[in-house]
């Protein structure tokens, strides 16, 4: 099973996201455009893990306790640089509870043998990748962003967008599975956030 943990979207936020996509498209066809029904704020990527592996994921991840975070969804940017840009994302500004909770999170895995992340937690929402790229921020950066520089220049006139804030009241543990047409997500247990007390 090929497993990620992370936040779902609310409704009226990821429509208006999808109608942002749905108008920028044309300026970067060659570019593979996430669906909208796939949008979510990850909190950990797992990877493949054998079937018996989930209860034990599940058990930690019923443990974490964190408060709802606020978050606002805003703004653009690409990776690794506007120059060099193989991932078109999505910006968010949210207070330090969905670090907490991404930390917490990262270390009920890594106590489980799951490997810590490298990389600080840095929250996006990917909307498209540059065709033929994985969109690691690992590789070559001197690559000229042909399948993004439209899109730019296009982004570039208009001021930057806001798309609202929501509060997650839960945290999801996801199945992804692979095909030829993209990626399908699929919930395996939902795990609710409050308030901690005392």
């Amino acid at each position: 099973m090929r497993l990620f943990i992370a936040l779902d979207i609310d409704d009226g936020i990821r429509e208006r996201i999808a109608r942002f996509a749905e108008g920028l498209q044309g300026f970067a066809p060659e570019a593979r455009w996430v669906k909208p029904e796939s949008l979510h704020v990850t909190l950990k990527f797992i990877g493949e893990q054998p079937d018996e592996a989930f209860e034990p994921i599940k058990i930690s991840l019923a443990t974490v306790e964190s408060s709802p975070p606020a978050i606002h969804f805003c703004g653009y940017g690409f990776f690794p640089t506007t120059k060099s840009a193989r991932v078109f994302w999505i910006g968010m500004d949210a207070g330090p509870e969905l670090a907490e909770l991404a930390l917490k999170v990262e270390d009920g895995m890594a106590a489980l043998g799951i490997p810590k992340e490298n990389r600080a937690f840095s929250p996006h929402l990917t909307l498209a990748r540059s065709a033929g790229g994985t969109g690691s921020v690992r590789g070559r950066q001197d690559t000229p962003a042909r399948s993004f520089q439209r899109l730019q220049e296009k982004l570039a006139a208009f001021p930057p967008p806001d798309f609202g804030t929501m509060t997650a009241r839960e945290f999801f543990l996801y199945r992804s599975q692979l095909s030829p047409k993209g990626s399908r997500y699929t919930k395996l247990a939902a795990f609710p956030l409050s308030v901690a007390t005392g």
